[in-house]
């Protein structure tokens, strides 16, 4: 059960984008977008928590007016919107980027590098934009992975090939590797299309949410998440009030203050925004 008088302190509201705030199709609903505008004059801030890049952020953010840093590579970088400016990023060392350049390399998996504003891939990579869920993304194409190692926020695996897939995780992972945040998961749109995320330690979209929050000296107990899938799993691991859509994973499901009747494509969102307006009306 939500607490009202919880929601009346409510300061900001932290989105995930895909199967959350967006619909399969890439849209947000008026009547989300309206309850968003009623609550900016309540006072209450918006910011997006996603695994997409920066650039392919910034767009949704104007649409809704959002002049909060946004979260985006799962907390790898935060960037102030509109200026710019980075309030944090966590570059992959490079030793790290090349050891998974020669996993890749040793098993014909796929590898993208992924910087703060495109991912760069090479010729014989060059299903990655097919295959990469990054939607938004702009992807560009070079002769050589040795001038992009520098400047690396995560490198990204993606392959039907699951055996070496977890391999792969398993090697980037502790005990083998240290200091390393690494994961792996099932594509949300290609079948059998399996993706390993290298990214340095410390890098989620729950320490990226306590950064933010930081730097706008606001507490956990005064922020909402919204969030359907496993990358969402560090924000409700947190004091903030979590909210999860009907179409969530259960492990979101699970760690839930309060789980949507309506799904992504049916204003499960704004459904929640409704309670609290509600709250801050009263």
């Amino acid at each position: 059960m939500l607490d009202e008088k919880r929601l009346k302190k409510v300061k900001i509201v932290i989105f995930d984008l895909d199967g959350t705030l967006l619909s399969d199709d890439g849209q947000i609903s008026m009547k989300t977008r309206v309850l968003i505008k009623s609550l900016m004059t309540h006072g209450v801030k918006f910011s997006i928590a996603s695994g997409r890049l920066h650039s392919a952020i910034v767009e949704i953010a104007s649409g809704l007016g959002i002049q909060t840093p946004i979260i985006s590579l799962d907390g790898s970088i935060i960037k102030n919107y509109p200026d710019g400016n980075i309030i944090y990023e966590f570059f992959l060392k490079k030793k790290y980027v090349r050891r998974c350049l020669q996993y890749a390399e040793k098993f014909s998996l796929n590898i993208a590098l992924c910087h703060a504003d495109a991912i760069y891939y090479t010729e014989p990579n060059s299903l990655i934009p097919q295959i990469m869920d990054k939607f938004g993304a702009k992807y560009e194409r070079v002769d050589s992975y040795d001038d992009y190692i520098k400047g690396t926020l995560e490198v990204v695996f993606a392959s039907d090939n699951k055996k070496h897939m977890k391999y792969v995780w398993e090697r980037m992972s502790f005990p083998y590797s240290f200091g390393l945040n690494s994961s792996y998961f099932k594509s949300h749109r290609h079948e059998n299309v399996y993706y390993v995320e290298v990214r340095m330690k410390n890098t989620s979209k729950g320490k990226g949410m306590q950064k933010l929050l930081k730097h706008l000296k606001i507490k956990e107990k005064e922020t909402v998440v919204i969030g359907d899938w496993y990358n969402d799993v560090s924000l409700f691991k947190t004091e903030a009030v979590k909210i999860a859509l009907s179409n969530a994973v259960s492990d979101i499901k699970e760690l839930a203050d309060y789980v949507t009747e309506n799904d992504n494509n049916n204003n499960g969102v704004s459904e929640f925004l409704e309670i609290l307006l509600k709250s801050k009306e009263n």
